[in-house]
C-alpha cells in the first residue's frame, strides 16, 4: 500500500530530481567538447555584436545559452588555461604568468584537469591545439589526463614553434596557414573514433593569437582583413565539429562549450568594455560564453548570471555524476543556470583578478572593487621604473550590472560595500599559497596608486 505523499515530501522529491546528474536521464552519458579561442575578444563574434559572420559559433546561442557576463581566469593565456582546466585560480595551481619555451615547469602534476577526473571515470580524452601549460614531461597534456595531443605546446609567436603529436615533435616549426583545418581534422577524426564511448575534447584554438594566418580557403575572404579571415575559419571549424557530433548521432548527449581565454591582444574588439588583454578591467577578461546540450539547455536564452571558466570543472562533474578532486575549487556548479531553474547561483567567495602573483580586483555578485593597479610606467623607456603594482587608495568600486565598462566609479557612495567586499577578499586572500601573501604585503607597502585620484584613464 503506497502512502500519501504530503505538499513537502513532493517538493523534496522534485528538488531531488533537478539535482540529479543529466547522465542519469539520458539514453548515454554526458560528453564533453570544450572550444577555447586564443585572444578572441567579447565582440568579435557575431552573437556578440561583430559584424564579422559567424554563424556556426551563433548556432550555439541559438541552440542553447548565451552568457553576457562570462569570464576567463586570467587575463593572459597560460594563468587562464591553468583555471580552466583546474576549476581553481591560477595563482593557487602555482601558474602566475605565461610559460615560454625556455622554461622547464608547468602546470603542477598534483593538480587535477577535468580531463583527469573524466579518465578516472573511463572517458577517452584528448586535446587538440595549444596547451600552452609546459612542454616537457612531465607537464605534457598526456601527464594531465589526455590520451592523445596533437598542437602546439605554447603560443604560434614563441620560437620554435613546434607540432607536437603526443609527446613527439613532428614538425620543428609548425606551418601556420593551415594550421585551424589540421586541428579540425584532428578534433573531428577523435569525435569519430570515441563516438560510441564516452569523451572529452579540448578543442584549443591557437587564433586568433598573433602571427594571424589563414588557410587559402578562407584568406582574403572577408571584409575585415585578415583578422576577420582568421575569425571566419575560425566559425568553419566550429560548424565541422558540431556537423560531426550530428554525423554521428551523439548532439545530443553532448555539452559543447565555446569560450575564449581572455580578452582581445593588438587586434579584435572587447565589445565596448573597457581594457583589453593582459589587463583585469572587464574587456581584458570577459569574454564569450556559449553552452548547447539540446533537450537539457532550453534553446535561444541570454542570461546575465555572472559565471567564469572556473564553474566548468565542477558544473560537468554535477552533470555527469563524477565526484570533484580532493583539492578546494574556486569555481561552482551552474549547472541551475545553464537548465534555466536559477538567474544566479550562491557564491560564498570573492573571485580575484590577478596579475603575476598580484591580486588586483575582486567581483562578487554585481560589485568589482579594484584596490591595486598595474604601475605601467615600469614598462615605459625610463630608467626610473618603479614596482610593477601599485596600492589604489581609496579604492575604486564599479556596479557592473548598470557600468559594465566601468566609467562610474561609486565607491564615496558606497562606502559599506567596499568595507564588506575588501575584509572578504583579505580573509580569502589569507588562504592562498605564500607568494600571493608577498605580493600582497609588497603593494600595500606602496604609496598610492598610478594616479590620483586613482581613478581609471
Amino acid at each position: 500500500m503506497s502512502l500519501p505523499i504530503s505538499r513537502r515530501n513532493l517538493l523534496g522529491v522534485a528538488a531531488a530530481g533537478l539535482a540529479a546528474p543529466i547522465a542519469s536521464a539520458q539514453a548515454r552519458p554526458l560528453n564533453l567538447v570544450m572550444i577555447y579561442c586564443d585572444d578572441l575578444g567579447y565582440g568579435d563574434i557575431g552573437c556578440y555584436g561583430s559584424p564579422i559572420p559567424t554563424p556556426n559559433i551563433d548556432s550555439l546561442a541559438r541552440d542553447g545559452l548565451r552568457f553576457t557576463d562570462f569570464h576567463s581566469g586570467n587575463p593572459v593565456c597560460s594563468p587562464s588555461r591553468a583555471s580552466l582546466l583546474t576549476g581553481r585560480h591560477n595563482t593557487r595551481v602555482g601558474v602566475p604568468r605565461v610559460f615560454f619555451p625556455r622554461d622547464s615547469n608547468g602546470l603542477p602534476t598534483d593538480e587535477t584537469t577535468f580531463a583527469r577526473m573524466a579518465k578516472e571515470h573511463g572517458y577517452a580524452t584528448a586535446c587538440v591545439g595549444k596547451w600552452h601549460l609546459g612542454h616537457k614531461h612531465p607537464h605534457l597534456p598526456t601527464d594531465h589526463g589526455f590520451d592523445e595531443y596533437f598542437g602546439i605546446p605554447y603560443s604560434n609567436d614563441m620560437v620554435p614553434r613546434w607540432l607536437m603529436d603526443g609527446d613527439k615533435v613532428i614538425e620543428e616549426q609548425a606551418t601556420l596557414d593551415t594550421l585551424t583545418p589540421r586541428y579540425t581534422e584532428r578534433a573531428v577524426k577523435f569525435i569519430e573514433k570515441a563516438k560510441d564511448k564516452t569523451f572529452v575534447l579540448y578543442f584549443a584554438h591557437t587564433y586568433p593569437h598573433i602571427p594571424l594566418a589563414a588557410s587559402a580557403r578562407f584568406r582574403g575572404k572577408s571584409r575585415q582583413g585578415l583578422y576577420g579571415d582568421v575569425i571566419e575559419e575560425l566559425d568553419w571549424s566550429v560548424g565541422e565539429v558540431l556537423r560531426a557530433l550530428d554525423q554521428n548521432g551523439i548532439a545530443g548527449n553532448t555539452l559543447v562549450i565555446f569560450a575564449s581565454d581572455n580578452g582581445p591582444w593588438y587586434q579584435g574588439s572587447s565589445g565596448r568594455l573597457r581594457g583589453r588583454k593582459g589587463m583585469t578591467t572587464e574587456g581584458g577578461m570577459r569574454v564569450p560564453g556559449l553552452f548547447r546540450l539540446p533537450g537539457v539547455i532550453p534553446a535561444g536564452r541570454v542570461t546575465n548570471a555572472f559565471a567564469s571558466v572556473m564553474d566548468i570543472l565542477p558544473t560537468f562533474a554535477a552533470m555527469s555524476g563524477m565526484k570533484t578532486p580532493a583539492k578546494p575549487l574556486d569555481g561552482v556548479d551552474i549547472t541551475d543556470i545553464l537548465r534555466g531553474y536559477a538567474t544566479s547561483v550562491p557564491r560564498s567567495a570573492p573571485f580575484l583578478y590577478f596579475d603575476g602573483w598580484d591580486a588586483q580586483c575582486s567581483r562578487l555578485g554585481k560589485w568589482k572593487l579594484h584596490f591595486a593597479r598595474r604601475n605601467d610606467f615600469i614598462y615605459s623607456p625610463s630608467p626610473q621604473g618603479g614596482p610593477k603594482t601599485l596600492a589604489l587608495r581609496p579604492p575604486e568600486l564599479y556596479n557592473l550590472e548598470l557600468d559594465p565598462d566601468e566609467s562610474y566609479d561609486v565607491a564615496p557612495e558606497n562606502p559599506e560595500v567596499v568595507k564588506r567586499l575588501m575584509e572578504r577578499t583579505e580573509t580569502m586572500l589569507a588562504g592562498f599559497p605564500q607568494e600571493v601573501k608577498d605580493a600582497r604585503a609588497k603593494v600595500l607597502a606602496t604609496p598610492t596608486g598610478p594616479s590620483e585620484p586613482g581613478r581609471l584613464p
